[in-house]
């Protein structure tokens, strides 16, 4: 298997996918997460506009190469809501992704097997509807130098079509890239090869 540096995740938000089953009413939200304090905001801002509902149930997936990720049923039966969520962030091969999926009970119990069908499709509705884009995975670069060689790090910048992210021009230079992984081992050593250069890799 060939390692990739690329990964799926959607867009932008995608709001209130609407699925009924034996009048409970399930909505289906779709975000862009990078963190759990994301997480926990929209979960917050989905309680106060739907206050009346009876679960708010989630999954969430983070990050591309080390994989986290976290399942909520909020009250429903154990691995009925959030696992179904969850399967289909794996069905679509999406990460850095929550779903929440919010429920208006209608009087009629639905059974396990019922609600683990209806927040799988719910789920399965909204990633249908979100724009699901393809991103690099990229590596993160501190250039250190001096004033006297600014013109040779910013030639090699604009030769490469390197991705500026940040930069702080003090007593020294510091200049932050952004470098796509497969490209980031060449990169690192063009810098790397420079005298009074200096160049990191930066985690953040």
């Amino acid at each position: 298997m060939t390692e990739t540096d690329t990964y799926k995740t959607i867009e932008t938000p995608t709001e209130a996918i609407l699925f009924k089953e034996k009048n409970s009413k399930f909505f289906g939200y779709a975000y862009p997460v990078l963190g759990e304090d994301e997480v926990k905001q929209h979960l917050e801002n989905l309680k106060k506009t739907h206050h009346t509902a009876r679960h708010w149930c989630y999954a969430y997936q983070l990050g591309t190469e080390n994989i986290t990720y976290r399942v909520n049923d909020d009250g429903e039966p154990s691995n009925s809501a959030g696992m179904p969520i969850y399967g289909q962030i794996q069905s679509f091969e999406v990460t850095n992704i929550l779903i929440i999926v919010v429920r208006y009970f209608g009087g009629i119990k639905l059974g396990v097997g019922g609600l683990i069908s209806a927040y799988r499709t719910t789920a399965q509705l909204t990633l249908e509807a979100s724009n699901i884009i393809e991103k690099t995975i990229n590596v993160n670069y501190r250039i250190t130098f001096d004033y006297k060689n600014m013109n040779t790090v910013m030639r090699i910048i604009k030769e490469k079509n390197l991705d500026v992210i940040n930069q702080k021009l003090e007593l020294n230079c510091n200049i932050f890239i952004s470098v796509r992984k497969k490209e980031a081992a060449s990169i690192f050593e063009t810098f790397n090869h420079l005298f009074e250069i200096d160049i990191k890799e930066i985690l953040y």
